[in-house]
C-alpha cells in the first residue's frame, strides 16, 4: 500500500477544503459541495463556515443561497443531524441516511405515545400519529409556509404532552409538535425555510418540500446507490480516511460502509498504520498550496470529518471539544488546529495561540482575528455547543 503521512493529509485540508486562498470557492453552493454538506445545527455555523472558504461572502449572499436562488437546502441527515447540503445533492443525503433515520425516529416516537397514553396500544398511537402528520401536513400547504406555533393553532393535536423520563429528576412532558415536524422533515415532505428573527436564530418557518423546491428536488435514488453516491463524495472532500472515519461520519452500520467502500472500489493506503482509503487514481501526493491560517466556526464540517481527529488536532482536545463530542471555534495553520477563539460582549474576535507557531504564523492569525472583528461587525455569535477555551475567551 502506498503511504500517505500526516504532512500530506494536512496538505488536502488547505486545498480541498477551500482553506488556503488560492483554493478558495467562488460562491456558497460551492463551498457547501467542498464539504459535501455544512453542519447546520448551530444557525451560525453554516454562514461563518461559508464566509471563511467565500471571499467577500455575507450573511445577504448566503441567505439568497438558502431562501431565494434555494442552491442550497437545509435538511436532516448523517447522524440525525441538520445539514445544509447543494440542492442537486438533497436526493442522495435523503436516501443514504434520512430514510433509514426516519424509520427508526417514527418507532421511537410511536413507543414515546404508546407510554404516555395518548391513544392506546402502539398500533392505534401509530394510525394517530398518521393522522396528525397528514392533517399537518395539510395545514402547511394551506398557508404556504408557517410556524409551528401556527401549525398548531391549525392541528390541535399537536399540543398533545408526551411523559419523558417519568420519575426522574429530569422528568419532562414536552409536546409533541417538534416531533411530529421532526419526522416530516426527516422524511423529507417539510423543509425548513427562513428563521424568525436574525440569521442567529434556530426558529424556521416551515413549507411543503414539492412547493419550496418547484418539484426540481429530482428522483430519490435507492439506497445503496445512494450510499455509494455519498461514500464517493466523503472521499473526495476528506480522503484519504479509514472505514471507521465513513462509518461515524455518515451514521452507517459497518456492513453499509464496507460495501459502499467496495463498490466505489476504494484504495487502501498506509496512514501511519492504520488501513485507510482513497478514491482511484487518487493516490498520488497533493500539489502543495501557500502558507494559510483560517477560523473556522463551531462544528465547522473540517474538523467534524473524521472520527480520528489526532493528526490534526493534536493535544488540545480537551480545550476545544465539549463532553458530548462537539468542537467549538477553532483557529488553523496549514492543515493542523493551533488554537481556539471566542468574543466577549464588546464583540471583537479573541484567539488564544496552543502551540508555538512562529512570528510568521502568529502575524497571520493575528490578522485573521482582525478580519473576522469587521466581519461580524459587532454581532457576537455564542456557540450553542459550549467549550472550555471559548468560554474562556468570551468572558470579560
Amino acid at each position: 500500500m502506498r503511504q500517505i503521512g500526516v504532512d500530506e493529509r494536512r496538505a488536502r485540508i488547505g486545498r480541498r477544503h477551500r482553506l488556503a486562498a488560492s483554493s478558495q470557492a467562488a460562491d456558497a453552493a460551492e463551498a457547501a459541495a467542498s464539504m459535501v454538506a455544512l453542519h447546520a445545527t448551530d444557525p451560525a455555523t453554516v454562514h461563518l463556515s461559508i464566509a471563511a472558504r467565500v471571499p467577500g461572502s455575507d450573511v445577504v449572499a448566503t441567505e439568497r443561497a438558502l431562501y431565494d436562488d434555494r442552491s442550497l437546502i437545509r435538511m436532516l441527515g448523517m447522524r440525525r443531524t441538520v445539514f445544509v447540503v447543494p440542492t442537486a445533492f438533497g436526493p442522495i443525503v435523503q436516501a443514504a441516511c434520512a430514510d433509514d433515520i426516519a424509520i427508526k425516529q417514527r418507532k421511537l416516537l410511536v413507543k414515546h405515545l404508546t407510554e404516555a397514553g395518548v391513544a392506546g396500544d402502539a398500533e392505534s398511537c401509530g394510525t394517530w400519529l398518521r393522522a396528525v402528520e397528514e392533517s399537518t401536513a395539510t395545514a402547511l400547504a394551506l398557508r404556504g409556509s408557517a410556524t409551528a406555533q401556527e401549525l398548531s393553532a391549525d392541528e390541535p393535536r399537536l399540543r398533545t404532552r408526551l411523559s419523558m423520563a417519568e420519575g426522574k429528576a429530569y422528568a419532562s412532558a414536552p409536546y409533541v409538535t417538534s416531533r411530529v415536524l421532526f419526522q416530516l422533515a426527516v422524511e423529507g415532505r417539510i423543509v425548513r425555510g427562513r428563521p424568525l428573527g436574525t440569521w442567529l436564530s434556530s426558529q424556521h418557518q416551515w413549507s411543503p418540500a414539492e412547493d419550496w423546491l418547484a418539484g426540481e428536488l429530482g428522483d430519490k435514488p435507492v439506497a445503496e446507490e445512494a450510499r455509494v453516491a455519498l461514500a464517493r463524495a466523503w472521499l473526495t472532500s476528506f480522503g484519504p480516511g479509514t472505514a471507521t472515519d465513513l462509518q461515524w461520519w455518515a451514521g452507517w452500520t459497518g456492513g453499509q460502509t464496507k460495501k459502499a467502500l467496495a463498490a466505489v472500489e476504494a484504495v487502501a493506503v498506509d496512514l501511519d498504520g492504520q488501513v485507510g482509503y482513497v478514491l482511484p487514481a487518487d493516490e498520488e501526493p497533493e500539489v502543495p498550496v501557500e502558507p494559510w491560517v483560517a477560523f473556522l466556526p463551531a462544528l465547522d464540517p473540517t474538523p467534524m470529518g473524521w472520527k480520528d481527529r489526532g493528526w490534526y488536532l493534536g493535544a488540545h482536545k480537551a480545550k476545544l471539544f465539549d463532553s458530548t463530542g462537539n468542537i467549538g471555534p477553532t483557529v488553523w495553520a496549514d492543515g493542523r488546529i493551533i488554537g481556539g477563539w471566542g468574543q466577549p460582549e464588546s464583540g471583537e474576535v479573541r484567539f488564544e495561540l496552543l502551540e508555538d507557531v512562529g512570528r510568521e504564523t502568529e502575524a497571520l492569525v493575528e490578522a485573521e482575528a482582525a478580519k473576522w472583528t469587521t466581519w461580524l461587525a459587532g454581532v457576537r455569535v455564542t456557540p450553542r455547543f459550549r467549550v472550555p477555551l471559548e468560554r474562556q475567551l468570551s468572558k470579560g
